[in-house]
This record gives C-alpha cells, sequence and structure tokens, in this order.
C-alpha cells in the first residue's frame, strides 16, 4: 500500500486566501496608479518610479524590524495582522490624493503594512512546513496571491467601464477586499503553540548571526531585484505603444496570467530538483523579457514580453523564499527573511527611480536594456556563489 502524500498545512492554505483577497485591493490600485499619476494628475514617469522605489524602500526597513522581532518574540500572527490591517487602513487614503505627496503617503502607509507581515508571513509557512514540501508551499502562496492579482485588473476595467472613468470612485471600491483580508487573517489563521514557546532561545541572537549561506543569497537577490523594476513601467509601455488607459491594465491581466499559472508548478518542480536551477532557469526568462520589451513593439511583442516577464516571476520569488527558508537555521528564519526583503527592497529603489530617469531621458528600449543587462550579472553570480548551509 503506498504511504499517504503528505498534504500542505492549513496555515498555508489560509494565508494564501488572505493574500489573495489583499492583492485583489491592492492590484487594482497597482493597475490605475500609473494613469492616475500621469494622466489625472500629470505626473512624468519618474514621479511613478520615485513613488514606487521610496515606498518600497520604507517597506524594506518594516520588514527587517519585523522579522527580527518576530524571531525575538516567536509570534508570527501579531505582525501579520498588524501589516494586514496598516495596508486596510491606507486604501482610503488613494482616492483622497490630490498631488504627488498624498500619493507618496497612502503607498507609504500601505507598504509599510505589506513590509511588516512579509517576513512574518513566510516565517510561518517555513515553520509549519516540512522541507520537502516547502516548495509547493511558497508555490501556492504564491499562485493564491496572483489569483487576486489576476483578477484586479479585469475588475478595474469592469468598475472604469460601470463609473464612467472615475479613478477614485473605483479606488473606494477596491478598499473593501483589503478590509475582508485583514478579517480572515484575525478570525482564521491560528499559529502554533510549539515556535511561540521556544521564545527565549533567541534573546540574544541577531543580525550577525544570520548564516554566510543566507547572506550569498541576499547578494544574489539584491543584485535581481535590480534588473526587476515596478511592474507598472509594464503599463507604461503599454500606453507608450497606444493603448488607452482605460484598457492599460489588462497588461496585469496578461502578467498575472503566466505568473499565477507557473508558480505552483515551479515550487513542485523546485522541491525535485532543487530551487538553483528553476532560479537561474528565472532569470534567464526575465532578459528573454526586458530584450523583447526593448524592440519596436506591437500588441504582440507586448504580450509576449509580458508573458516572459511573468513567466520569470513565477520561477524566482517561490524559490528565493525556499532558499532562505533552507539556508536559514530556525531560530533566525524571520530574521533572514527580514533582511532578504530589506536588500530587495533598497534594490527595488535604486532600480525603479532608475529606470524613471532612463526612461524621461533616453526611452523605454534604453531601460528594458539596462535591466536586461543586471539580471545576466545576477545569473552569474548565482552560477558562482554557494547557497546551501
Amino acid at each position: 500500500m503506498r504511504p499517504a502524500r503528505p498534504r500542505l498545512p492549513r496555515t498555508v492554505w489560509v494565508l494564501g486566501f488572505v493574500s489573495l483577497l489583499m492583492d485583489l485591493s491592492s492590484e487594482i490600485y497597482h493597475a490605475l496608479l500609473p494613469a492616475f499619476l500621469t494622466v489625472t494628475l500629470g505626473l512624468p514617469a519618474v514621479a511613478m518610479g520615485a513613488i514606487d522605489g521610496v515606498a518600497e524602500a520604507t517597506a524594506s526597513m518594516a520588514k527587517l524590524v519585523s522579522g527580527r522581532l518576530s524571531d525575538r518574540q516567536r509570534r508570527r500572527k501579531p505582525w501579520i495582522l498588524l501589516g494586514y490591517g496598516l495596508a486596510a487602513l491606507s486604501k482610503p487614503l488613494f482616492p483622497l490624493a490630490a498631488s504627488a505627496l498624498p500619493v507618496m503617503g497612502a503607498r507609504f502607509v500601505d507598504r509599510v503594512g505589506k513590509g511588516i507581515r512579509v517576513a512574518p508571513r513566510d516565517a510561518m509557512i517555513a515553520d509549519e512546513t516540512p522541507s520537502e514540501l516547502r516548495g509547493r508551499a511558497f508555490g501556492l502562496r504564491q499562485s493564491l496571491d496572483t489569483v487576486g492579482a489576476f483578477l484586479a485588473p479585469l475588475v478595474a476595467i469592469g468598475l472604469m467601464a460601470w463609473l464612467a472613468g472615475d479613478i477614485r470612485a473605483v479606488f473606494w471600491i477596491a478598499a473593501i477586499p483589503a478590509a475582508l483580508s485583514f478579517l480572515v487573517a484575525w478570525l482564521v489563521l491560528r499559529e502554533s503553540r510549539a515556535h511561540a514557546e521556544t521564545g527565549s532561545a533567541v534573546a540574544f541572537a541577531g543580525f550577525r548571526d544570520i548564516t554566510p549561506a543566507t547572506r550569498r543569497l541576499i547578494l544574489v537577490g539584491f543584485l535581481f531585484t535590480l534588473a526587476r523594476f515596478s511592474e507598472g513601467f509594464l503599463i507604461l509601455r503599454a500606453l507608450d505603444i497606444g493603448v488607452s488607459a482605460t484598457l492599460s491594465p489588462l497588461v496585469l491581466v496578461v502578467f498575472n496570467l503566466a505568473f499565477g499559472a507557473l508558480a505552483y508548478p515551479a515550487g513542485a518542480l523546485g522541491d525535485r530538483l532543487g530551487a538553483r536551477p528553476i532560479l537561474l532557469g528565472g532569470i534567464v526568462l526575465l532578459v528573454a523579457a526586458n530584450l523583447v520589451l526593448a524592440q519596436p513593439l506591437g500588441i504582440a511583442g507586448l504580450i509576449v514580453g509580458t508573458l516572459l516577464w511573468g513567466a520569470h516571476m513565477a520561477l524566482t520569488q517561490g524559490q528565493f523564499a525556499r532558499m532562505i527558508a533552507d539556508a536559514a537555521p530556525e531560530r533566525l528564519r524571520a530574521t533572514s527573511f527580514g533582511a532578504f526583503h530589506f536588500a530587495s527592497g533598497i534594490a527595488t529603489l535604486v532600480a525603479s527611480v532608475a529606470a524613471g530617469l532612463i526612461w524621461d531621458m533616453h526611452g523605454a528600449p534604453a531601460t528594458f536594456v539596462a535591466a536586461a543587462g543586471m539580471a545576466a550579472v545576477a545569473g552569474v553570480l548565482l552560477l558562482v556563489v554557494r547557497t546551501g548551509r
């Protein structure tokens, strides 16, 4: 009789559905924000890059702190709730904004919320999941998250058509699933007592104790993130070739179709083959996506480049998380995730601001060619460094 196939823990499913609801909300804002900033408020592309970059970098500080505190307390759920709660509270600030500064403030609160929840959430998944299933676990959470991101642009387009292009009214409605996300996390998510009861073991551990393997992964992740600026630039590329502001969110539908469809299979394949070859494949796809998007585009080229961009995300995000979980000792798991996300957030700041500047000064092709070069550097580094414990 064949042994029963191990199941993914209930916690992974709950966190996946919580992520789905929050991403459904957040990605409606994300889908319409480029048009809101450049059309409604009349700001240049560099403003979008700066707002995204500053918000993500600020969130990275929150990731660093919340991961460290989560390990010290051996508690995950309170930090997860705080993060989702702040994100839900930020949503009504967007429709109230009349200039770049209030938008930056809303993004700041939203991203701080994300920063607080990410490291404890990833650590909770690693805590509750056997190592042989971690690729699947991170892939499933990412897939459910991406279902929300896939639906969001479609909902945004439908609401824009229904409300005659009133972006502010759409922003008000988009706050509803964010509130539901917080409620599900509060009422349904459970934390294992086994992890909370060992809190004293980490009282004197800190960032200096992060393992060398984790440090090398952080360096690879930093260089990789320099190559992948905000997906908002995919929407700008669509606007650049003549797609209307109302239909531009369809770019994110294409992006998330590839991302969501491949995230779980990539995680399962990583459990069988190891994370490194899957991660390398994702970096190759990012180089290809950027080179396609750098060419003179029609709609077909835009779709191909966006599909490749989504596929690279599916092959990389879960694998990075799984590799950090495997390389970090349990007592420093959230700290290690926080440090990784912190470094990636700083890289996002640099990448988003640089992409906006290059776009305004030299155009879209130069922006994507520069990103392809940086992705290739990250791939070479991954080939030569040791990432195991």
